[in-house]
This record gives C-alpha cells, structure tokens and sequence, in this order.
C-alpha cells in the first residue's frame, strides 16, 4: 500500500457536509487513508449513502450544524464510539446567488448560521477533546469567495471571509497546544449544488460554459482535488502547517 493510503492510520476524522459533493470525496478520501471517520450530514439518508459507498471505516451520523446540542451530540457520539477525535473537516455549508440590497435578513441570518456559526460550534465542542491529547488538526473549508468579492454572493463572501480569519484566529490560539487549524479555498467545484445553480438558469450549458472560463484551467475544480488537498493538512507531512490558506481554484485567484 502507497504512503499516501496510509496517511492517516489510526485516526478519528469528523466531516461535516459529509452527504455530497467536496464532504463526501473527503470522507471517501480520509477512510481509504486508514482513518476512521464520522460522516455527517443534515440528511442523514446523504450521509447513510456516503458510508455505503465506501469499503472503508464510515458511520453516518445526522447533524445540524447551527444547533448546538446536535453539535454536541456528534462529538459525544464519536468520543463515545471511538475515544478520540483527530481531525475535524468544517465542510458543511450553504450558497446564496444575491447582492446586497436583494439579501434579506433571514437568508442573511442563514447563510452566517451554518458558514460561521457552525464553523464555531464544531470547533468549540472538539476542541476540549484534542486539547487534553495535545493533538488535533483542524480544516476549515473556506471558498474563494472569502478572498474577493464575487458578484451576487453577498452573504456567501462575508460569510467565508469569516471563516478565514477565524482559521488564522483558531491557528494562533492553540499552537503552542498541539493544534493545527488550516483553511481549504476552492474555487467553483463540480457538486451537486453547482449543478443545481447552473440548472436554474435560462440556459444551463452556457451558464456552465462561464463559470469555468472564469477559472484559468478551463474548468470546474473536481471534489477529489479538494480532497486531495483535505488529506495533505490533515496528515503529518503538514506537520509545519497551520493558519494556512490552501487555494485549489483552477488558476481563479492568480489572475
């Protein structure tokens, strides 16, 4: 078996978001890696659908990640079944395709209760566990759209801007504590969200067409690549990595 299929033996990995698209690849990914991981999800039929997929080491367990006792619920069920967490993936998360002006509260409010708050939660309830084993890696999943502004995505950049500075924040804080935090930028990845985005439109395949002309490449990011990049910060060749921002976009950002 290659160095890069064992890269995580004997870990303990949550992904949230774990029910499709980048959340599954890294799941997939992370197990065939030798760790054991929780795969959650809102739906828990997604999340049910990611474990059977795989021949590896995955139990799926349903999470909001705006509640905070299903939040705590998911790490006491992990500790409980497995003794330890290692590593959390931040994935879970939401889009929205408005400015400003056309943003309201609610939507607002929604979108920054399952990008940042969620974000929080998670890291506020497997934090105390990894901070008593000296020993924790942390990966935010953070969206190009936290760097620049992107035209109808208001609440979605603020939102993933936030989560890139509280990566760097986390980063700082626990260090000295054995703690890694890093922070994954994608550009536009090929999942199902993106599907359901460009299917709304009045022509599908040339709303496609822009969104990866916009990526120097010539086309979407795929959720392995993401994944790829998922396994590097969380293994132990990242040991010297923290408070980093991992930009996988096509070339999006460099122009």
């Amino acid at each position: 078996m290659s160095k890069a299929m064992t890269a995580l033996p004997g870990r303990t990995a949550i992904v949230t978001g774990a029910g499709s698209g980048i959340g599954r690849a890294i799941a997939h990914r992370f197990a065939a890696a030798g760790a054991a991981v929780v795969a959650a999800d809102l739906n828990l039929a997604a999340a049910e659908e990611t474990a059977d997929a795989s021949p590896e080491q995955i139990v799926p367990h349903q999470v909001d990640v705006t509640d905070e006792p299903s939040v705590q619920r998911l790490v006491q069920a992990t500790l409980e079944r497995f003794g330890q967490i290692d590593i959390l993936v931040n994935n879970a998360g939401i889009g929205t395709t408005k400015d400003l002006v056309e943003t309201d509260l609610e939507e607002w409010e929604h979108v920054f209760a399952v990008n940042v708050r969620g974000v929080f939660l998670c890291c506020k309830h497997a934090l105390p566990s990894m901070l008593a084993r000296q020993y924790g890696v942390i990966i935010n999943m953070g969206s190009v759209a936290g760097l620049i502004g992107i035209p109808q995505r208001a609440a979605y950049c603020a939102s993933k801007g936030a989560v890139v500075t509280l990566t760097k924040q986390i980063a700082v804080a626990y260090v000295k504590q054995g703690i890694r935090c890093n922070c994954i930028c994608p550009g536009t990845v090929d999942t199902p969200w993106v599907e359901r985005l460009v299917a709304q439109t009045p022509d599908p395949e040339a709303a496609r067409r822009a969104l990866e002309r916009r990526q120097p490449m010539g086309r979407l990011v795929h959720p392995d690549e993401v994944a790829a990049a998922a396994l590097y910060l969380a293994s132990d060749e990242a040991a010297a990595v923290t408070g980093s921002i991992l930009v996988v976009d096509g070339g999006w950002m460099a122009q």
